[in-house]
């Protein structure tokens, strides 16, 4: 096959990332998608929470994770996964003082390999919550009407489930029962409250293709399926999200040797519930399987900006054990720091 035609094809494949729900291609000045178009809650169900995949923008969905870390982003990588058990473990310093909680474990069987993932939202107890009132200020803290500040939380766990059907397409998915409470909230100046918390089952699904040119991947997922719910008086949905994804380590085109050097480019297009369509463009450059630096941007948003991280791991015949940092800029707020640590045996 000659140089025209590779390039030929990774046209293609690019090409149909942009294509595949129709609208991924209108990305003009004059249409910048950052107006939201829906009314969505359980928000933490967004948040990346891998320092890998967020180091890279989230351009994540055709990147084989071989780790449980891929119930997160694409479950149907975890088919893939080379090792017979593996776990992972981190945490997100969110901006206004949340903090994000995450840990998952996989196990490979003869059957597909089959996971198990947290996900718990910590949102500090900076929280001091009003109602109106008619005084000079316009309003009373909860304090003074002789009720508790709330406590929200919420959290996510999930089982998942990954097989690759041939040595080139794997499919996957994840059931995961959502919770959240804002706490009660207090609805009138004699302190009487109303509670704020539901739950529901919500699903993740995923295809990857391994094309057999090189290291070509393609993938799609559908993240957060579910029934509408209800807070009080309003009715809302979780934040569905459509994702379809290239990736390739790009130095399979050269002859160098993929033992020592590695560039794995991901280019995505994700569709949200709640916003305008998204471009999502990552990179990881890997020497020797030990070391690993990566970079990532997302178009458009309205105050995130790069990301940049890194990883190390180490391997032996028996045991593996990586530890991943990410960081990314967020404009007016503080910068949002990711850490992980998996192993593998």
């Amino acid at each position: 096959m000659t140089y025209h035609r590779y390039t030929t094809l990774i046209a293609i494949a690019a090409l149909a990332v942009f294509t595949a729900s129709g609208t991924f291609a209108q990305i003009t000045t004059e249409d910048v998608g950052t107006d939201k178009l829906a009314q969505t809650n359980f928000k933490f169900l967004e948040i990346s929470v891998h320092p890998r995949a967020a180091a890279q923008s989230d351009a994540m969905t055709a990147s084989e994770f071989n780790s449980s870390a891929a119930m997160f982003y694409n479950p149907a990588a975890m088919g893939w996964m080379e090792n017979r058990f593996s776990a992972g473990f981190g945490i997100t310093n969110w901006i206004a003082d949340i903090t994000y909680n995450t840990a998952s474990a996989a196990v490979r069987t003869n059957y597909g390999v089959f996971g198990a993932s947290l996900l718990f939202a910590d949102y500090g107890d900076n929280i001091i919550p009003t109602i109106a009132a008619t005084n000079e200020r316009g309003y009373l803290e909860y304090s003074e009407v002789g009720a508790s500040n709330p406590e929200p939380s919420a959290m996510a766990i999930g089982l998942g489930y990954g097989v690759a059907v041939t040595d080139r397409f794997g499919v996957g998915g994840n059931a995961k029962y959502v919770f959240q409470d804002l706490g009660d909230a207090v609805i009138s100046s004699d302190a009487e409250t109303e509670a704020n918390s539901t739950s529901t089952v919500a699903f993740d699904f995923g295809l990857l293709y391994r094309t057999g040119f090189r290291s070509l991947n393609l993938a799609m997922s559908v993240r957060n399926f579910a029934r509408e719910l209800r807070y009080v008086q309003e009715n809302f949905e979780l934040p569905l999200t459509f994702n379809v994804g290239v990736s390739m380590n790009m130095l399979d085109l050269t002859s160098m040797d993929p033992n020592v050097h590695a560039l794995r480019v991901s280019l995505e297009a994700e569709r949200p519930r709640d916003f305008s369509e998204q471009v999502k463009a990552g990179g990881e450059y890997t020497f020797r399987n030990i070391v690993s630096l990566r970079a990532g941007y997302t178009y458009p948003t309205d105050v995130q900006g790069l990301s940049f991280g890194g990883g190390l791991k180490y391997d032996t015949s028996s045991f593996g054990v990586s530890a991943d940092y990410a960081y990314t800029a967020f404009d007016v707020f503080d910068a949002v720091h990711r850490m992980g640590v998996s192993l593998s045996f």
